[in-house]
């Protein structure tokens, strides 16, 4: 289960508001790995990725001690502070790439702690379905679900209140289960070849009938 920052840390916000420049590192570590992720879905190069990462934490570099220090959830600061980053490279829209996207669909499949992704996902259809919802209902459900984002995180990270994340988020759910739904004409394909193939067990027991 992801660690939220108050239970996991709860000195490190502080210190960056107190301004301790040794936290930026600490923050570092320990939020690198998916501020890079977040960040590659959104541009083709990897090295430009690193790139918008750095400027992450130099930011937060500056903000120590400062009245633009982060509140609450530092977490949910760091990757508004990406989105800015974005913005400004002109690579604020989600893309997907996909071969970032690979890296932690399992994540997204499997660890949601709603499980309301339910069990009809395979990776193919999951890519598709995703690039077929709108921008605000891909964001909340890879911060949600993907990086496992609590509620006030994710608000704090796309600028939004809770009760707006909440509603943006059913109605995701509600969107990629019905683009995930398989059409009638996989449902009778795949009957049509269930029918086809022998029944075991099915001659020894027509002939005890």
């Amino acid at each position: 289960m992801a660690r939220s920052d108050d239970a996991a840390q709860p000195s490190l916000l502080v210190r960056i508001q107190s301004g301790d420049t040794a936290a930026v590192m600490e923050a570092y570590e320990q939020h690198v790995g998916s501020l890079y992720r977040y960040v590659r879905l959104r541009v083709v190069q990897a090295e430009l990725a690193e790139d918008i990462v750095s400027e992450v934490f130099v930011t937060l570099l500056d903000c120590v001690g400062q009245p633009c220090a982060p509140k609450q959830h530092l977490r949910g600061w760091l990757f508004k502070i990406a989105r800015t980053q974005l913005y400004e490279h002109g690579n604020a829209r989600l893309t997907l790439a996909w071969d970032a996207l690979e890296d932690w669909m399992p994540t997204l499949i499997e660890t949601n702690p709603e499980h309301t992704l339910g069990d009809v996902i395979d990776r193919q259809r999951l890519q598709h379905a995703l690039q077929m919802l709108n921008s605000d209902h891909r964001e909340v459900l890879l911060l949600r679900f993907g990086h496992q984002f609590s509620l006030q995180e994710t608000a704090d990270a796309l600028d939004k209140t809770v009760s707006s994340v909440k509603s943006i988020q059913f109605r995701a759910l509600q969107n990629l289960r019905q683009i995930m739904k398989p059409d009638e004409a996989e449902v009778a394909a795949d009957n049509s070849e269930e029918d086809q193939q022998p029944q075991k067990g099915g001659a020894l027991w027509n002939s005890r009938s």
